[in-house]
């Protein structure tokens, strides 16, 4: 499945037994491009776990976007391997697990093919 205008940008999460919990991960700052903005504000948010899936997806766009893929790679497999999953909903509302929205971008990072979606991001 191709994840067009996004591939992570976690804004929404969903928490227990299906609801839906909003989770502050600079959903907005990554649509607008503010990238090192996004990376300050994830990671001053003392509400979010360190290995929360939406905090880490949000992590490694940032930081792909910003050019430092070993970094955005770090936080892909983290969320990858995560014992939390989460079905993050993506910039063009589409709600797709945690796991794969990882998968994903490392597979493009690993393609040399990050850049070609014009943004990657989950709510």
């Amino acid at each position: 499945m191709m994840i067009t205008a996004s591939l992570a940008l976690a804004f929404l999460a969903a928490g227990p037994a299906g609801s839906v919990e909003e989770v502050d991960v600079a959903f907005e700052k990554l649509a607008a491009g503010q990238n090192a903005a996004a990376i300050r504000q994830i990671e001053d948010n003392d509400n979010l776990r360190s290995d929360d899936p939406a905090r880490l997806v949000n992590l490694g766009v940032a930081h792909a976007r910003e050019g430092d893929l070993e970094a955005a790679r770090a936080y892909f497999r983290a969320a990858m391997f995560s014992d939390d999953r989460q079905m993050l909903e993506t910039a063009s509302g589409e709600w797709v697990d945690s796991r794969v929205l990882a998968r994903q971008a490392l597979a493009r990072i690993d393609a040399g093919r990050f850049d070609d979606q014009p943004r990657m991001a989950a709510r």
